[in-house]
């Protein structure tokens, strides 16, 4: 897949090598005149250093890279532009996969009659502990109770039943971009808030057949390549056992991550949901045969928690490393000082960057000291940096500092826009790489629970199912560790829970 702008629109931020990180209560000593030691006090890293503290390193880099801001009331969020300029990519990226797949775009409202949740007994069940409900309006008691949506299956269902009447009218398949609601316990900024922003597909078919084929089309197709592809995630592909499956679905899909400690995220379910709406809605069509059958049905959504995984999937103690692909901002080119040819060259530079193909930003505040826009480029993980000043412009070179990989080299100014192309593709891989080497190096083969438990303190466990099973899930559970998702040997999805050879994979999970 290219790194050019070609049809996928997007923009991101770039940032030089950061200071050595030297702790701040460890004075340097120095040489200092006649003899004499001079004690000079270091400064404190940007970032907490993941090895002291992940969860704090999390928090810190969400905040000095500008993605997000906690809100007013407890377990929202504000995403700040450099945030959601990574949404918006994601988006568009994902956004034509949808309509690939056959999906069109519609919206349905926010609030949800609380009645319509009550007709699935397993959705509601499932729902109920993670309920936003409005029981007043425009200063009056409500007759009937309102739900903020926390999923869409109930309401989109209520329309299903009207559209649906002949098998010509099958598949039916919709997908919304919207926002949710589900009241959360313990929020953490992208990866558990009280309301996030997603996509969520709802399909009818006519056959379980047909559902089940698109269900694994989503998975595969949709939210695999993208991850894979754009993100550079490495992505594992499984079934859930059925203590974690959706609550209303007889198989859910999954997609699970690794993160840069060892624990499990899971980055995008897709969810075959049988007729268990269908019948609690009565949505039937007109067979070819001229009898009244129930559709099929499937929904899946990704969220906003991709943000986080891409945080802490390929982030460092310098800050983000933003996939070139995804990138808002691939390039960024720096003028050092503001030398007027400096900066004119910059500019140039920039143009005919963009005039190749790439997303660049032009930074010459030179107003603004280079050792700050540097630092902060690379807390927010543009790809490449291109930094020029008089000296460079003399000798027709520019400083190029790649992120991904680190490190500087003079490179010649009128080799930038064959180079770059490369550069990023070569970057792109090698996020996808290291990602892959962590997960198949900290996934361990197990027999026991107890050998599960312990793998699961740094990585992941991997158990035969029919060892395991919901009892020795169970008991999992009771120290903090869950059946992520179940896999075949090959590594592929297995048909079935109990299909020969089937593999739990086990870990700590956000």
């Amino acid at each position: 897949m290219p790194i050019f702008e070609g049809t996928r629109p997007g923009a991101a931020a770039v940032r030089p090598r950061a200071l050595p990180r030297v702790r701040a209560d460890r004075p340097i000593h120095a040489r200092g005149g006649r003899g004499r030691n001079i004690c000079v006090m270091a400064k404190a890293p940007v970032l907490t250093p993941q090895a002291d503290d992940f969860p704090r390193w999390y928090q810190d880099l969400i905040s000095k890279a500008e993605l997000a801001d906690n809100g007013p009331v407890r377990g929202t969020m504000v995403i700040r532009p450099y945030g959601y300029g990574l949404w918006e990519r994601m988006q568009q990226d994902m956004d034509a996969r949808i309509k690939e797949a056959g999906a069109q775009n519609a919206y349905f409202p926010l609030f949800i009659p609380q009645s319509y949740l009550t007709r699935e007994a397993e959705h509601v069940e499932g729902f109920a502990p993670e309920l936003a409900v409005v029981t007043h309006g425009g200063g009056k008691e409500l007759e009937e109770p309102i739900v903020v949506r926390p999923t869409s299956e109930t309401i989109i269902n209520e329309y299903f039943s009207k559209w649906v009447q002949s098998y010509r009218d099958l598949p039916l398949l919709i997908n919304q971009w919207a926002n949710v609601v589900r009241w959360e316990l313990r929020p953490r900024l992208f990866l558990r808030t009280t309301e996030f922003l997603w996509q969520e597909g709802h399909t009818a078919h006519a056959t379980y057949e047909d559902a089940r084929a698109y269900a694994a089309r989503i998975q595969k197709d949709v939210y695999a390549d993208f991850m894979e592809n754009v993100l550079a995630m490495d992505v594992v592909l499984g079934r859930k056992t059925a203590k974690e499956r959706f609550a209303g679905a007889i198989n859910t899909l999954t997609l699970e991550g690794m993160m840069g400690d060892g624990k499990a995220l899971q980055l995008g379910t897709s969810h075959e949901l049988g007729q268990n709406f269908a019948k609690a809605f009565n949505t039937q069509y007109l067979s070819k045969d001229g009898a009244q059958e129930h559709v099929w049905q499937t929904s899946w959504g990704s969220t906003t928690r991709m943000i986080g995984a891409l945080v802490m999937m390929h982030g460092d103690d310098n800050g983000l490393r933003v996939p070139p692909r995804l990138a808002q901002t691939q390039v960024v080119v720096l003028a050092i000082k503001g030398d007027e040819e400096v900066v004119a060259k910059v500019r140039e530079i920039g143009a005919a960057l963009r005039a190749a193909g790439l997303r660049v930003h032009v930074d010459d505040r030179t107003d603004t000291p280079f050792g700050r826009r540097a630092v902060d480029w690379e807390l927010k993980g543009v790809p490449v940096r291109v930094e020029i000043g008089p000296r460079d412009l003399e000798a027709g070179t520019a400083m190029l500092a790649r992120r991904i990989p680190g490190g500087k080299e003079p490179v010649a100014i009128d080799t930038l826009a064959d180079l770059l192309p490369k550069v990023l593709d070569e970057d792109q891989a090698t996020l996808l790489r290291e990602a892959r080497e962590r997960r198949l190096s900290r996934t361990v083969d197990v027999t026991s629970i107890e050998e599960a438990v312990e793998a699961a303190a740094t990585g992941w466990a991997r158990i035969p199912w029919a060892d395991l099973g919901p009892e020795g899930e169970a008991k999992l559970a009771e120290q903090g560790v869950s059946v992520r998702c179940l896999v075949s040997p090959d590594g592929s999805v297995p048909d079935a829970d109990d299909s020969p050879g089937t593999l739990a994979i086990c870990a700590r999970a956000y």
